[in-house]
């Protein structure tokens, strides 16, 4: 019995593996190689000198190109592949499957970056790696949440990659303006204010955390709660 159900967990997963890597993502995945690296060679032929809060926007911005397609692209990837019929029969399938699906491409994520930075570690500058990961996900994560949730409540994943992409570049552009603001979800933790205290600083960035963890928790579970009605996705 218990062989059977680490098959089972075996198969589900690398089902599961296939669609989050299926179909476009493979060209999300070269392009944000292909950024990071080219970033990374302009930095090791230029005369400024590099600091780690340069690196964090190096490695963010390749992080959204990896977790866009599949995050929003999720919910209709079982149509695409013509497995509703399997997908149906999982009890409870809303949350398992999705977000199942989810922490895979969050995890997918994760290990990627590790990779870019210990790469940054060897060719460009000593940067600590498990903080700089660490502070990355916190945008990553509350992006992907809301790109979830904006796929289920538009029902359409080229509808929802257009809101994200005009909400993404309205956050990018007000970058400057918000740059020491905690309503800032591109806040770099690396970049302290030479005009603003340490203390202050501290709890900017504290509340800033705080503010992106709840709203990715709300938007991934509106996101759960939207999908009881999956079947007008298809």
């Amino acid at each position: 019995m218990r062989s059977n159900r680490i098959k089972l967990a075996y198969d589900i997963l690398i089902y599961n593996l296939r669609i989050v890597f299926a179909n476009k993502f493979i060209y999300f995945l070269i392009a944000a190689i292909a950024f990071f690296l080219i970033i990374i060679g302009i930095m090791l032929f230029q005369n400024a000198s590099i600091a780690e809060h340069d690196i964090y926007g190096v490695i963010l911005f390749p992080g959204l190109l990896i977790i866009f397609y599949p995050v929003i692209f999720n919910v209709q990837n079982d149509k695409d592949a013509r497995m509703l019929e399997i997908v149906f029969g999982v009890p409870n399938y809303r949350y398992k499957v999705y977000l199942i699906r989810f922490v895979i491409s969050m995890a997918m994520a994760v290990i990627i970056l590790f990779a870019m930075s210990w790469f940054t570690v060897f060719a460009v500058l000593r940067i600590p790696v498990l903080k700089m990961v660490y502070e990355v996900m916190y945008p990553l994560i509350f992006l992907s949440c809301l790109s979830f949730l904006f796929a289920t409540l538009v029902k359409n994943a080229s509808g929802a990659a257009v809101i994200m992409i005009i909400i993404g570049l309205v956050f990018w552009i007000m970058h400057e303006p918000l740059r020491s603001s905690k309503w800032n979800i591109f806040l770099n933790p690396f970049d302290v204010p030479s005009d603003i205290s340490l203390t202050v600083w501290k709890n900017i960035l504290s509340q800033n955390r705080l503010m992106l963890i709840v709203g990715s928790v709300i938007s991934l579970l509106w996101a759960l709660i939207n999908l009881q009605k999956r079947e007008k996705f298809v």
